[in-house]
Formats: C-alpha cells, structure tokens, sequence
C-alpha cells in the first residue's frame, strides 16, 4: 500500500479544499485518472492517479481541507496486493525453509535498527514562510555533528538561514542536493544520535547479517515509489510513443517533463538521447541549459527563488499599486564631507567606522519630526494613515543573494556613533547574505545608495508598505557660485525621491526635503536638535 501525497499545486499554496471525490474506496483506476478535485485560492484542480491500482482509503470527506504533502488517498498499485496477501499466506514452515534461521533478523534487533536514525525536520523559520533553497551543506553524509553545530544554509525568500544539529551524533542522509528546494516541516536530514551510535565491533558482534529473503517471503513495498512529475496529456503521449518517461529528461519545476522535452526526446537518436539524460542528471537543476522545441535557440533556464523571487513580487505589486511621485534635488555636502573627516580619527578609536550615511539617517530622522506623514503607513484600504513613532530607516543593500533591505531601529533615539555601528553591522551582515528577518521587518522609510556603483538620478521604487524612498546618486566636484559670486568647488550629492501620492504631494515632499538638506548642507545645526 501506498500512501498519495498532495504535491504542490501553485507557488505558496499549503492547502485546499476537497471539493468532490471522482472515485470511491475499492475502486480499480487507472494511471492518470482523475481523483479528486480540489480547490486552492486560486482555481479548481483536478488530482490524477499516480498509476493503475486499488482505491483502500479516502482521508478526507468533500468539504475537508487538505493539506499539501500531506496524505490524500490510499492505493495498493496494481499486483501489489495480490503478492502481500500471498506472502502472509506463506506457511511458517515454508518461510524458515527458504530463509536459514541464522540470516533472519529479529523483531527486536529490526526495531533498534529502525529506532536509531532520526530525521531533523525543517521547523518554521518565518511567518508565512512554507519552503526555502538549500544554499550549502556544511557537513556531508558519515560526517559526525556536535549539538547546535551548523549543519546547512537555506534561503528564504526574507532572509538567509543558519540551521544547527538539534543534538551531537553521525549524519547518515541528506535528503536535498544544494540549491534544491525544502519544504518546511519535512525531513531535511537523518542522523544517528550520538548514545544509539554503536562502535562497529559491537554491532558486528551483536547483530548477524541477515541475508535478504526471498521475494515470496517479503510484500512489495510501494511506499517510496519514485513518481516522474508529468501531466496526463503528456503521460499519454509518451504512451503513444512506446516511449519510457524515466528516460526524458524534464526541463520543468521538479524535473516535471513537459511537452516539449517529450518532442524533443522523439527528435534524437536513441545513443544521444541517453547520454543527454546522464548529462542533465550530472548538472544541478539551477542554470542548467535545455534545448527548446526545433526553430528556437538554446537558452538557459534559472529559476528565480528566495530574496530575489521576494523582491520581484514586492516590486511589482509596489509598482502596480502605489501611485509614485518623484522629486530630484542637489545638497551641497562640502561641510559634511570636512565634519566627518574630523570624526573620522575619534569614531575609529572608539571602533567604530564613520561613512556619511549615520549623517543621512540622523538628518532624515529629525526632519521626520516636523514631517511625520513621511514615517507613515496606510491601511489596506487606504482610509487611514497610521503615524509610527520610531523612526526605523532602512538601507537597501546589493547582496550576493539578492537586494536585501534592513533597517536600524530608532534612529532618533541613537548617537551618531550608535547609528555608524548599526550601519557596519546590517551591511556586512546582508553582504554575507546572513541578515536575521528582525533586521528586515518593521522598516518605516528607506534610503538606497546608488551612487556607490556610479548612478546620480533615479526613479526608485517605494519599499511597501512604506510611502517614501531616497536613492542617493553620486557625489560630483561640480562649480558653484560662491556669496560674493566667484566660482568655487563644491561636492554636490543628487538625491531622487519617490512618495506615494496618495498621501503626499508635492509640496509636502519639497518642504521635507528642504529640511533634511538643511541639516546636510549645515551639519553643525543638528546640534540644536539632538536629545
């Protein structure tokens, strides 16, 4: 018997509801017929069976809610019961002849073996958060593991993720390759826990070989069958073709074989057809090339996973639903640039490292005070602004995994110097990819520096459900006219804004702007202001 596992139906989808059984327990179906229909948030879906076989339960009633990679339904394959009853049909006496006494092993010993290896599953790792990419393995298979040692990072779609042994002992599985994806609350890896790890001598000793029996005295296991994603269109074409799934190497999610790799396979003779199969089983899944249907050039494919998966679907619906109203000027940060150079010696022998952005974030924090509607949010419905009082200020990061975002808290309430740490802290820590999700929540206002890589003028995107950005551009030696109207050089820094115009105008923003340049252009004048 085997156990139907509701696979994933759609991207973040953890259940459904059963909306009507197509078949009823004791039913005969067929490899591809439909089984149930379910329907997620997003559509009705029909489940197919995995192959030819008896119906022997339903788990859930029309109305329940079922869950993903979860059991749905029960199925003895075709075969499978017929060769389970005739083995517990075996007479005792016939068992023992066919298998020597000293090759079976004992209840007891089968349930120590069985016993000793634990499965680490994967725990929540954020709100909402249903699967993650394993980045890197830092242990391998055989590999012994102290208690809290690190053992793997995954990736989330917020943030990089450091999962620890939950106790010391010896790994014996890794059920993902690396950059693979795992679901939350699944088995990530097996290991021996170190007081059931036997030395080698002893088991030997303890525990004979057994030698396996033969197949009238063991059932079938259908259990573990290893199931080729593919949809009953394409099943029935390859039907069609006399042709044997497991040899069509899938170029869709999971190694689902689609259509056209089916085409494609019908196109090349057997010899190389074979070896493309071991050539794309030896690549990793990610960035692999695939042949397109005849008449298209070769591509190839990658897909989008974790933080940047996150910031695509997070720019486009800040795009498509925030209306952006953008706002240009120039700050001439001479004197910033003199005040912080004589800080600079003070902050690095207190261990601290002094850039201009602690000066960006405590000026914007103080503007903020007298324009609160900047430090806002608005409610869903967009009928009430919520004024937040601490003024978190995010900064965007240009990580190895992705755009990254986290945000020093309080921002009003630190020291400069405090601010400057909290900076050193997020960007080597968002740099390595290892950023905590309480780093990256609760933003209120956000600055992206674009000038570090060249940029002067931008258009940024609002980081949701804030309703302001800044992308500051790059600092140019440019002339100026002085007060007594001579030409001298000044630093002047390009900054772009971007408000949602629900709430603020342009006025609003102008005069926000002015204040927090303000404070730039005169950095002495903060001292009035800070507590």
């Amino acid at each position: 018997m085997s156990d139907f596992i509701l696979p994933d139906i759609g991207e973040g989808i953890v259940e459904c509801e059963l909306v009507k059984w197509l078949v009823s327990e004791g039913d005969l179906i067929e490899e591809d017929q439909p089984v149930a229909e379910v329907m997620t948030d997003k559509a009705l879906v029909e489940i197919p069976a995995p192959y030819k076989g008896k119906v022997t339960r339903l788990y859930h009633k029309e109305g329940d809610i079922a869950k993903v990679h979860a059991p749905l339904f029960e199925l003895v394959e075709e075969g499978g019961e017929s060769e389970q009853a005739a083995a517990s049909q075996t007479p005792p006496s016939e068992a023992v002849s066919e298998t020597p006494a000293s090759s079976q092993p004992s209840d007891a010993n089968s349930a120590a073996t069985d016993d000793s290896t634990e499965d680490f599953i994967l725990p929540d790792i954020g709100e909402g958060i249903v699967e993650c990419e394993v980045v890197e393995w830092r242990v391998a298979e055989g590999d012994e593991i102290e208690e809290d040692q690190p053992v793997v990072d995954v990736m989330t779609d917020k943030a990089m993720v450091e999962i620890t042994a939950p106790k010391a002992g010896r790994v014996t599985k890794l059920y993902h390759q690396q950059q693979e994806m795992a679901r939350v609350h699944s088995p990530l890896f097996a290991f021996i826990p170190r007081e059931r790890d036997e030395p080698a001598e002893a088991k030997a000793t303890s525990t004979p070989t057994p030698e396996p029996a033969p197949a009238t005295a063991r059932p079938v296991a259908t259990g573990n069958r290893q199931r080729i994603p593919a949809s009953p269109a394409v099943r029935r074409l390859v039907r069609e073709h006399d042709l044997n799934l497991a040899d069509i190497a899938g170029s869709g999610k999971d190694g689902r074989v689609l259509k056209a790799d089916v085409l494609t396979h019908l196109d090349k003779p057997a010899a190389s057809a074979q070896g493309q199969a071991r050539a794309d089983e030896s690549q990793p899944a990610i960035g692999r090339a695939r042949r397109q249907p005849e008449g298209e050039q070769e591509v190839r494919v990658e897909p989008i996973r974790g933080i940047k998966a996150a910031m695509a679907r997070s720019m486009v619906a800040s795009a498509t639903t925030i209306p952006h109203f953008i706002y240009s000027e120039d700050i001439d940060v001479t004197d910033l640039l003199k005040l912080r150079e004589q800080l600079k010696p003070e902050a690095e022998a207190r261990g601290s490292r002094l850039t201009l952005m602690p000066f960006f974030m405590k000026a914007m924090a103080l503007a903020v005070q007298e324009f609160p509607v900047l430090n806002s949010r608005l409610n869903d419905e967009a009928t009430e602004i919520h004024y937040l009082s601490q003024c978190n200020i995010g900064m965007a990061v240009d990580s190895k995994a992705g755009l990254m975002v986290p945000n020093v808290k309080g921002v009003e309430s630190r020291t400069l110097l405090g601010v400057a740490d909290e900076v050193a802290r997020l960007t080597e820590a968002a740099r390595s990819g290892r950023v905590s999700q309480e780093d990256l929540k609760g933003g209120t206002i956000t600055i992206s520096n674009i000038g570090a890589l060249g940029g002067t003028y931008a258009s940024p995107i609002i980081n949701a459900p804030e309703v302001a950005i800044v992308a500051l551009g790059r600092t140019q030696k440019l002339p100026r006219f002085d007060a007594n109207g001579q030409v001298v050089e000044r630093a002047i820094l390009t900054v772009s804004w971007a408000g949602d115009h629900r709430i603020i105008d342009g006025g609003t923003i102008a005069r926000f702007c002015n204040r927090w340049k303000g404070y730039l252009e005169s950095p002495q004048s903060m001292l009035l202001h800070l507590g």
